[in-house]
């Protein structure tokens, strides 16, 4: 006893923090209910989002909870109720708008756009649109080209709007919050292949007060020899793929974009600085995708004196999206096509 031979006590170790397993989609729900407690602004809309608890049950239990004046049915029709969002966020709401997959937000791109992404800039300020846009984004499994595209390049491209882009359910839960809070219109590109997937979850990222800011990305994995920059689904392929080349003493460093604008390209600088190759991961099309901006940012700035090879960017196949299950596997970049990459850019 350390009391008795006069030293200091040794204060105990402090309980390690409790650690759970939650879905992307609990992690989701859970930032809804939360925002929706906290902010009576807040509401939701949307096809099937009350009566059916959401087509893929992210408002599970929140109608009967706020009732028909927070969580709200809507038609068929992306245009109708796009427009009601922004109009609401125009006049001081703060709407939380589903769209069943990202590929029917092209009904009411002029509402995303033109209504909602210039009117804060065109108002000199004066107007604001805290407005959310949010749903499955890119491929899903066998649903065919006009239910599989990746809007990450389209939606990032225009000034105005923010985009974020959630890999695990601590994104998904910290990047939502944060959305609802910002007063800009944010459009949240998910994955529903992801909805289903546990992640671990930390207490801090379970409590009510849990954002993650909008344009910093997360470091997944150390590494030394290569940076592996990805968002979404790819992210969890990346890191497959870095434990695989571990066992052949490759490195790699993957980060986790989290947000496609505003770009966190401060963190891919220092890790390109640290590692000295690139390597971008994306499900979207190869033609000015992310993968390009980062490359062509990173060429630009002052990490490119650092590259020891040309970047290389991992992207889905240039075309529509096939619907036979094989076609689909080989139009998606797999594990195997990222370690392919790596060892191509280290010319091993």
């Amino acid at each position: 006893d350390s009391r008795r031979v006069g030293r200091a006590a040794v204060p105990p170790p402090s309980p390690p923090a409790a650690v759970s397993q939650v879905t992307v989609r609990d992690a989701l729900n859970q930032a809804l209910d939360e925002e929706l407690e906290r902010d009576e602004r807040v509401f939701l809309l949307g096809e099937e989002v009350a009566q059916y608890d959401g087509a893929y049950k992210i408002s599970r239990g929140l109608w009967k909870k706020y009732g028909d004046k927070r969580v709200v049915d809507t038609p068929i029709s992306e245009m109708g109720f796009a427009g009601i969002a922004v109009g609401a966020a125009m006049a001081g709401l703060r709407p939380v708008c589903e769209f069943m997959t990202f590929n029917f937000s092209m009904q009411a791109i002029d509402q995303v756009i033109n209504s909602a992404a210039k009117t804060c800039y065109m108002s000199a300020g004066s107007i604001a649109v805290p407005v959310v846009f949010r749903g499955p984004n890119g491929a899903s499994a066998g649903v065919g080209a006009q239910h599989s595209q990746c809007f990450a390049a389209w939606y990032g491209h225009c000034p105005g709007l923010k985009v974020v882009s959630p890999w695990s359910s601590e994104d998904a839960k910290g990047l939502l919050k944060a959305s609802i809070r910002d007063d800009n219109p944010v459009v949240m590109l998910e994955n529903e292949l992801l909805y289903g997937v546990p992640f671990e979850m930390s207490e801090q990222a379970q409590s009510k007060e849990f954002v993650i800011p909008i344009g910093k990305a997360k470091i997944e994995r150390q590494g030394t020899h290569v940076t592996l920059v990805a968002h979404s689904r790819p992210v969890g392929h990346c890191l497959e793929a870095a434990a695989v080349l571990s066992k052949e003493g490759v490195e790699c460093e993957v980060i986790n974009l989290r947000t496609i604008r505003p770009l966190d390209i401060e963190t891919v600088e220092a890790s390109v600085v640290k590692t000295n190759h690139l390597v971008t991961v994306e499900g979207g099309w190869p033609q000015f995708g992310v993968g390009a901006e980062i490359c062509a940012r990173i060429m630009e700035g002052p990490a490119f004196n650092y590259l020891d090879a040309p970047a290389v960017r991992v992207t889905g196949a240039d075309v529509p999206m096939p619907y036979a299950k094989i076609l689909e596997d080989n139009c998606l970049p797999q594990v195997k096509d990222i370690i392919f990459a790596v060892k191509k850019t280290l010319n091993i």
